[in-house]
């Protein structure tokens, strides 16, 4: 976690994210991007364009009072002295942070959301939650600041059959980073139901197979998958969620979702995915 992107619209979540990152960076004396996003709309008519003067004015007025906000939200929050490296961009959101996360080799992506609700989350969702289907590194996203350590990271796990290999070895490494406890949790759903015994049986040949140490093995009965991930957090009082995405796009994601999304809509603990 040397180095870590932040985008930021200074919105309370997005706030809270930053110093989320600024604590990171202090324990790898890594560097904090943060970046500012703005989404110009496409203008294809020559008589509504802007004369280039115009949007030059524009657009330097804009980074200048941007870069104005970032320096205060550095004086307030940053008296750790972590090197912070602010940017104000112009384009789609994801496609800005796609871009950022190659050209800086980012390591992890800190995101604040205000989660997404009703038909917002069918039709349109938020940026966090694009970000998370389709990044190449870890995103942790967040509406609230954390302020306590990370001791418990709840790992809910399908137990699918393909390989795990590099889903693994990241949650590891998190794990190792927060020096924590992982909570390894199977939601077993009325649709989908498994007998307690037979799936203790996989959850253990599922640690042994990829070497996981300093866990606990939980099989966790509950209506609904996403709500049983969230209500077994709350119960035993876990600090993160670490979760796999598919990176469902398109109609199979309309069609099927993606788990991983709908806990980072609704859950009130940082969330940390990694797409594979």
């Amino acid at each position: 976690m040397k180095n870590i992107l932040v985008p930021c619209d200074f919105s309370k979540p997005a706030v809270n994210a930053f110093r989320f990152a600024i604590d990171l960076a202090k324990k790898t004396k890594g560097v904090v991007y943060a970046i500012h996003i703005v989404e110009l709309p496409a203008i294809s008519d020559p008589v509504l364009m802007p004369v280039a003067a115009f949007e030059k004015d524009f657009m330097s007025d804009l980074k200048e009072k941007t870069e104005s906000r970032f320096e205060k939200l550095i004086s307030k929050y940053n008296s750790a002295g972590v090197e912070i490296k602010t940017e104000v961009a112009f384009g789609a959101p994801f496609r800005v942070i796609e871009e950022k996360i190659s050209k800086r080799k980012i390591d992890l992506v800190v995101m604040g959301t205000h989660g997404a609700t009703g038909i917002r989350e069918y039709l349109i969702g938020s940026n966090a939650e694009k970000v998370v289907r389709r990044s190449k590194v870890p995103v942790l996203v967040l509406k609230d600041y954390y302020r306590g350590p990370i001791k418990d990271i709840v790992f809910p796990n399908t137990l699918e059959t393909e390989k795990q290999e590099k889903l693994i070895e990241k949650v590891k490494e998190l794990q190792a980073f927060f020096k924590a406890k992982l909570h390894i949790v199977y939601v077993n759903t009325p649709t989908n139901f498994t007998a307690d015994d037979i799936t203790t049986e996989r959850l253990k040949r599922f640690v042994q197979r990829y070497g996981i140490r300093n866990y606990t093995l939980n099989v966790y009965n509950y209506p609904f998958e996403e709500s049983g991930i969230i209500q077994f957090t709350k119960n035993i009082k876990g600090d993160l969620i670490a979760m796999r995405t598919h990176g469902r796009q398109g109609l199979a994601h309309f069609l099927n979702g993606s788990l991983a999304e709908d806990v980072v809509n609704h859950a009130d603990r940082p969330i940390w995915t990694f797409a594979c």
